[in-house]
């Protein structure tokens, strides 16, 4: 197998039955090739159509367990990814989708009376940020937007613990995140920052604020949380009440909570 030729004509490498499911399932993704042992390609197909099971199978390279991993090694290294075990026996190359762009987005929230949105203003670890991604697949919403500087988004470990959210959420590289919430504010849409040192707690937010059927939730990175910059163009921030000793959590926690108390209606 030619890892050069293949590094070529991919980019992005896919673990996870899940992940890779709902990549098959995408039309948009064109251009995949299946790398596996004839096991881990037999339950990837499991209760999948016919039509499916045979764009698995036309696109598939069946090897043995420890070529499997070997490959799987070797393509991580050249496509500068950190190298996990293939513990589900297979896994898929593919070529990244291109990010929405800010225009896009804003043409598509003009034309949306109800609009979900999560801004990450400097979250780039991975595990968090594809833990928010698919909590976001899981609540509706309709577009991630972060910075152009974000460096999330593509790799194993990413579309892994994103269990296929990655083929449903719309991800919008803003090079200017405040530039884009006050625009955001200026078509009406509610924006609102969550953020520890907010002196408005969650549970005592406007019914105005919160019922707004255009929401943008604003979250910060681990360590920093919300920027200067964008707390200034923020017209709306709040915090989770905590019940306890430990007053912080985790971002990708605090998001899966906002999401439940603003998004689930």
């Amino acid at each position: 197998m030619d890892i050069s030729k293949l590094s070529n004509d991919f980019d992005d490498l896919i673990m996870g039955v899940h992940s890779m499911r709902e990549a098959i399932v995408n039309p948009n993704r064109e251009k995949i090739k299946i790398i596996g042992t004839e096991d881990g390609i037999k339950d990837l197909t499991k209760g999948m159509s016919r039509a499916l099971v045979e764009r698995v199978y036309n696109n598939c390279e069946t090897l043995s367990l420890h070529t499997v991993q070997e490959v799987a090694k070797k393509l991580c290294s050249s496509m500068g990814f950190n190298f996990n075990r293939v513990t589900s026996q297979a896994f898929m190359i593919t070529v990244s989708q291109a990010p929405y762009s800010v225009g896009q987005a804003l043409r598509e929230i003009d034309k949306r009376s109800n609009t979900k949105i999560i801004c990450l203003d400097s979250v780039t670890d991975a595990h968090n940020a594809a833990a928010i991604l698919r909590t976001a697949s899981f609540y509706g919403v309709n577009f991630v937007v972060t910075s152009s500087k974000g460096s999330f988004g593509k790799g194993p470990t990413f579309s892994r613990i994103a269990s296929g959210a990655l083929e449903h959420i719309k991800i919008v590289r803003a090079s200017s995140l405040p530039k884009f919430i006050r625009t955001l504010c200026d078509k009406g849409v509610s924006c609102i920052g969550l953020t520890e040192h907010a002196d408005i707690r969650l549970g005592d937010a406007s019914k105005e604020d919160l019922e707004n059927p255009r929401v943008c939730l604003v979250f910060g990175s681990e360590d920093r949380g919300l920027s200067n910059a964008v707390l200034r163009v923020l017209p709306k921030k709040i915090s989770l009440e905590s019940r306890g000793m430990i007053k912080s959590l985790n971002v990708s926690v605090a998001t899966a909570i906002s999401m439940e108390k603003i998004f689930a209606k």
